[in-house]
């Protein structure tokens, strides 16, 4: 299959209407925001919606991005790869006063004074929602072993200094 660069802004009420699918990829270098939060953006983006109109009259935005980032692992500081998979149901409004008339089902989406939809922001934002709050490498791959780390227990040289606070704890006394 081709790959198709796809349109930075849709308009998803013509394109719903005639029920139009996306398939193509974002260039890595155009996510900027998410290259900001990831050590490295390693690929373009693989991207595919689908545009239709539901039961309900309601215009829907469907779904699916994957790219694959560079982390460094707050464990052990190597770098690793993971991928970025989201899938996203949206459906536009054109002020968020008409989000609480929407299913749950969809998030809104606002357009903009064109009634267009700023596609590249959007996934980019689904990208971001996907990152994990603490990177890091699954246990096998980690070069810091599970022996080496420890869990709420001090040194025996630091467990047995005076505590700093002591003097404070008899101030509190007088």
């Amino acid at each position: 299959m081709q790959k198709v660069k796809l349109p930075l802004t849709i308009d998803p009420y013509k394109d719903a209407q005639r029920r139009v699918d996306y398939e193509g990829y974002i260039p890595g270098k155009l996510l900027k925001r998410l290259g900001e939060s990831v050590c490295n953006v390693l690929n373009d983006a693989q991207v595919t919606l689908s545009l239709y109109v539901d039961p309900q009259r309601l215009t829907v935005i469907k779904g699916t991005a994957i790219v694959n980032v560079g982390f460094d692992c707050q464990r052990c500081s190597n770098t690793f790869t993971q991928t970025l998979d989201c899938s996203f149901f949206f459906s536009p409004v054109s002020n968020m006063d008409q989000a609480d008339n929407l299913p749950e089902i969809y998030e809104p989406i606002e357009v903009n004074e064109f009634g267009e939809v700023n596609l590249l922001e959007m996934i980019e934002d689904e990208f971001i929602l996907e990152l994990p709050l603490v990177p890091m490498h699954s246990e096998e791959h980690c070069e810091v072993s599970a022996t080496e780390q420890v869990f709420g227990q001090l040194p025996e040289e630091l467990a047995s200094k005076p505590n700093p606070f002591a003097i404070l704890a008899n101030l509190k006394k007088n």
